[in-house]
């Protein structure tokens, strides 16, 4: 699929769409300048509070995930490849002067896997029609369910057009290469709407995320909730410690190799038993752990002098980022504890605004994780199915708008502070 395709000019300026096989080909600090084109004051985790403090809100993008360092680490651990049913296919619109303004991390699937946004019913019908929906291109961030830009447009007067012309040149690529469509999933809410408007069938749901109201400390956060909350999360959090086991948060230089071998361990024994096939290769922690050690936060527990259990999360300039635990031994609570409230710990702690817990659990309202949306945006190259996907997520939507207002009405939190004693 790789080659060149121009692009009508946005703005009277010529852009030339090429595709890259793989992140070498793509100078690290120019697709830096469009993935983060206003990064944050450099600082490791320990600086975050003060680093935070000194970005205006408009400027809070930072996202690690669509770094050049992340995407890297995906391919050089061979997480992602040909094999893997995930071929880089990075789309790079470029000015006639061979300046980057603007990129996509795409990848050409051969199966849905690893994507969070679950559209195999769409593959089943289409294949039992007589059609082919694989291979199909996904502008997404493999294995990772965090919202964040996929139109990577470096800052500048002409960013809205350039944005454009990325998107309908995607259209453009899927229909040259014959593709069955493109799918760019965990967008922003302002890249759904220009997505919408250019013909992209648009697709919501749901995730959990707890945002931080200026707590001073964990307990600050527990009394602005009902007594039967507080209580209950008072004693999970006893329970999930009770065998003699401590909490770590390690980040940094703390990122060792022997503390990867066991985060990893844990990682193969959970991601076995969920998903069949874990996705991630020991050599990707590795280089994460090197690349972006001091955007990692790993939060472990110990219990007679050995690591049994572990939670890895990204730190964006605006959210704290969970992304998967594991565990060796099991114990209650073990799970809520590392993944849930230590993430707010930190949150609260290094004034983070917002924890972002991952995919799905609306077992998480109850620990004070609130629902908020999450968008994608689907080109359907054969008119028949796009028609059907069409009707399909238009009843979706409403479902999930329904639910959500439904779910909110379970939040923990009191509803006037002052009517309930601590």
């Amino acid at each position: 699929m790789s080659g060149a395709h121009d692009l009508q000019p946005p703005a009277n300026r010529e852009l030339r769409l090429t595709v890259v096989e793989s992140m070498k080909a793509v100078d690290a600090t120019a697709w830096d300048l469009c993935a983060n084109p206003k990064p944050e004051p450099s600082g490791s985790c320990d600086s975050t509070s003060s680093a935070l403090d000194a970005v205006p809100d408009e400027d809070r993008t930072y996202n690690p995930f669509v770094s050049h360092a992340f995407l890297s680490a995906l391919e050089e651990s061979k997480s992602v490849g040909r094999r893997t049913g995930w071929q880089p296919q990075h789309v790079l619109a470029r000015t006639s002067d061979g300046d980057l303004v603007a990129a996509a991390p795409c990848y050409a699937k051969t199966h849905s896997r690893g994507e969070y946004v679950f559209d195999h019913g769409w593959a089943d019908a289409y294949e039992r029609a007589g059609g082919s929906y694989y291979p199909k291109l996904q502008v997404a961030v493999p294995f990772t369910p965090a919202t964040g830009r996929r139109l990577l447009v470096r800052a500048g007067a002409q960013s809205p057009a350039v944005a454009r012309a990325l998107a309908s040149g995607l259209i453009e690529i899927c229909k040259i290469c014959e593709v069955s469509g493109v799918h760019v999933t965990f967008a922003t809410e302002e890249e759904f709407r220009l997505l919408g408007e250019l013909g992209y069938l648009q697709r919501t749901d749901q995730q959990f995320h707890w945002d931080n109201q200026g707590f001073a400390s964990f307990d600050d956060f527990l009394a602005a909730l009902t007594a039967r909350k507080r209580k209950t999360i008072r004693r999970e959090r006893h329970d999930a410690l009770a065998n003699g086991i401590s909490v770590h948060w390690l980040t940094g230089s703390d990122l060792t190799e022997e503390i990867w071998d066991a985060f990893f361990q844990f990682y193969m024994e959970t991601g076995s038993r969920k998903w069949g096939r874990p996705y991630l290769t020991r050599p990707f922690y590795s280089l994460v752990g090197e690349t972006l050690r001091d955007r990692i936060v790993l939060i472990m527990a110990k219990r007679a002098g050995r690591w049994i259990a572990g939670a890895i999360n990204f730190l964006g300039s605006h959210a704290l980022f969970g992304r998967h635990w594991g565990a060796i031994e099991h114990h209650p609570f073990l799970h809520f504890e590392l993944c849930y409230y230590q993430a707010i710990d930190y949150a609260i702690a290094h004034k983070v605004p917002r924890v972002e817990a991952g995919a799905q659990g609306e077992h998480k309202i109850a620990r004070g994780y609130m629902p908020a949306t999450t968008y994608s945006a689907h080109y359907i190259a054969d008119p028949g199915l796009r028609r059907a996907i069409a009707d399909y997520l238009q009843r979706e939507r409403a479902y999930v708008a329904a639910a959500g207002a439904e779910l909110a009405t379970l939040a923990p939190f009191r509803k006037n502070l002052d009517a309930e004693p601590e």
